[in-house]
């Protein structure tokens, strides 16, 4: 199992990994769950894959895309678009309700948003927990390696179950709320604690 950090800078040396992580999407996000999202070239996207943000991708040695995530900093900036929470919170995108913060969306150079996390369901139940432990391993070096001291994430509402297992103080920032016939919540994962 092999983790990559992908960025628009770096993408060109990992051949079809980019790709293969947004085919993945494509097939969890609007085959598997029914999202009404973007597509193209059997790809999933959406405004937020720019080069602001990047990509940490759990894969074989193959390329096969294990699990995946995006981190976008909370100052991104294009058009009228910042980042998926925000961009909600402001009534920008109409699958996410506005309320799901209780105060103002962060915006500063230590906090990036994680976004997009998945575990492809071709991955067998048996194998998910180490492939999301090791996703969340990446994703914490990633973004501390960018100077984030926390992430902000629109998570499942069962993140209390697992967040000591995997390692990640979690706090929850926004009601409990049902979105898509499953109960969500933003939190934040703080890893400033473990900043060196």
């Amino acid at each position: 199992m092999l983790t990559t950090t992908l960025s628009f800078e770096n993408i060109h040396n990992h051949g079809e990994l980019f790709a293969n992580m947004l085919r993945a999407r494509r097939e969890l996000f609007i085959e598997q769950n029914k999202w009404d999202l973007p597509e193209a070239l059997g790809m999933e996207y959406d405004q937020y894959d720019t080069p602001a943000s990047r990509w940490v991708v759990v894969h074989d040695e193959f390329g096969q895309v294990l699990a995946g995530n995006r981190l976008t900093p909370t100052t991104a900036k294009c058009g009228i678009y910042t980042y998926m929470i925000r961009d909600a919170q402001k009534g920008l995108l109409n699958t996410i309700p506005a309320n799901l913060l209780y105060d103002e969306a962060p915006v500063s150079d230590m906090v990036w948003e994680s976004s997009r996390l998945f575990v492809s369901q071709r991955v067998p139940l048996a194998q998910r927990r180490p492939i999301y432990f090791k996703l969340v391993l990446e994703l914490t070096k990633a973004a501390r390696s960018l100077g984030a001291s926390s992430c902000v994430t629109l998570l499942n509402a069962n993140w209390p179950l697992w967040s000591k297992r995997v390692g990640v103080d979690m706090t929850a920032m926004g009601p409990v709320m049902e979105i898509d016939g499953i109960n969500n919540q933003v939190v934040s994962m703080n890893f400033a604690s473990n900043l060196h």
